[in-house]
């Protein structure tokens, strides 16, 4: 027997599928889910099916992948700008000022996360997403004219506001281990680029941390422009034409295909209708708040290498600025071709769990042999455990979610607390790394 709560959330349910009946484009999302759930034999992925996922997948990952690389990049650039004079300008050394620098990012980040999972369903992520990316370009080369750390305090608000809307958009679009795969590869990449961009000091009476910031905010901004032409919209409204190529994506008979395959896989494939009643609804369930609180442990310790790996490497290991930056890019290596080999194990054994657990362990390891050994090739050879274990649990703590959460509205929700929960571990991370425990942080 069904509470009176489960029968009103059945009601507006049924509400808004009388809402999804009309149809998008000459695409009635509610037709398809009936004929789905009639349909008794699995669906077979035949070449159609195929042709139109690879479609999707070479135009959505490649960009989606690259721009969230920059947004990391403009997340995590801090270490390589302190260290190539941004700490001696706006005096980063005084006090906690690093640390809050690090830490005030994340605070706008949770609080908008959840409104800019709702934006993203009403105006789409083909306009939403690049516009965001644009303007937090923008912002990081200001980053690099700021004169007094304050200023760039301001920035990091902004930046954490604008921010909040990309990473729960991509989550919302795609649970993809290429997708991480490649952010990861470009994000460790971002420390050689960094190192390059330092070695044009002078160069129009700037320093050589205001070049990392200039450059890679200009970067930003070219992919956002890109952005409007590459992202898609979501499956119901990719049939109507896009309001810069004025061309639609994908067929009436493809979308058809990508949403019954979504109705066999979740059975959300229309989507529920959100209200307070409902939010409150889904909140009872304590898996999402498990999901959340796994994704803030995890990213304790990820967070913690992506702010202060360049300068534990300089400034306690002893290497040069140049040497800090480039050795700061092979675990990250590594860390890619981890993640790529964990996630396939979970998806060929069904085992998820297990291997979340396994790179928890060689993290714990990796991260004990950085703060005990003295040995510093030794205490390196950590780091390599340590980024790696933690990085690949990212999209297998995602993809866990994802198996686990049926209901567009539901998955929305867990998406917010367990990427807020995310940001709760860099606000942690951010103030475990204290300024008195510099430069070995034990």
């Amino acid at each position: 027997m069904m509470s009176s709560k489960e029968k009103d959330l059945e009601a507006e349910k049924a509400e808004q599928i009388s809402v999804n009946d009309k149809v998008h484009g000459g695409l009635d999302v509610q037709d398809i889910v009936n004929q789905t759930s009639v349909s008794s034999p699995p669906e077979r992925d035949d070449k159609e099916t195929r042709r139109i996922i690879r479609k999707i997948d070479l135009r959505l990952l490649p960009t989606l992948a690259i721009i969230y690389a920059f947004a990391l990049i403009d997340r995590v650039n801090l270490p390589n700008a302190r260290i190539a004079g941004m700490d001696t300008d706006l005096q980063l050394s005084v006090g906690s000022r690093y640390s809050i620098l690090t830490m005030i990012f994340f605070i706008p980040y949770i609080i908008f996360q959840f409104p800019a999972n709702i934006i993203i369903r009403k105006l789409g992520p083909a306009i939403w997403l690049p516009s965001l990316v644009i303007c937090w370009g923008a912002v990081t080369i200001g980053m690099g004219f700021t004169t007094h750390w304050t200023q760039a305090l301001g920035c990091r608000v902004i930046l954490g506001v604008l921010e909040a809307g990309y990473y729960p958009g991509c989550v919302f679009l795609l649970s993809c281990c290429g997708f991480y795969l490649l952010a990861l590869l470009a994000s460790g990449f971002s420390n050689i680029l960094a190192w390059g961009l330092s070695e044009m000091k002078g160069l129009g009476g700037l320093n050589g941390w205001q070049w990392i910031f200039a450059i890679e905010g200009a970067i930003t901004i070219l992919l956002g422009f890109m952005g409007y032409v590459t992202i898609i919209d979501f499956p119901d409204k990719s049939t109507e034409p896009s309001p810069v190529t004025r061309r639609p994506f994908l067929t009436v008979d493809e979308a058809g295909i990508i949403l019954s395959r979504i109705q066999r896989d979740r059975g959300d494939a229309v989507a529920d209708k959100l209200t307070w009643s409902s939010i409150r609804f889904h909140l009872r369930d304590w898996k999402i708040w498990e999901f959340a609180w796994l994704y803030f442990l995890n990213n304790v310790v990820a967070y913690s290498w992506g702010y202060f790996l360049p300068i534990i490497l300089r400034n306690d290991l002893g290497y040069t600025v140049a040497m800090s930056q480039i050795m700061s890019f092979p675990p990250y290596v590594l860390a890619a071709a981890w993640m790529f080999a964990t996630a396939w194990v979970a998806d060929r054994y069904r085992k998820r769990g297990l291997i979340i657990i396994f790179n928890c362990a060689w993290t714990v390891i990796g991260v004990c042999m950085m703060a005990y050994i003295e040995n510093p090739r030794t205490r390196y050879a950590g780091v390599f455990l340590g980024v790696s274990g933690a990085n690949a649990n990212v999209p297998s703590l995602l993809s866990y979610m994802h198996n686990n959460i049926v209901g567009q509205m539901k998955r929305s929700i867990a998406s917010a607390l367990l990427i807020g929960g995310g940001a709760c571990g860099g606000i942690a991370a951010s103030n475990i790394f204290r300024q008195q425990d510099a430069p070995k942080y034990t």
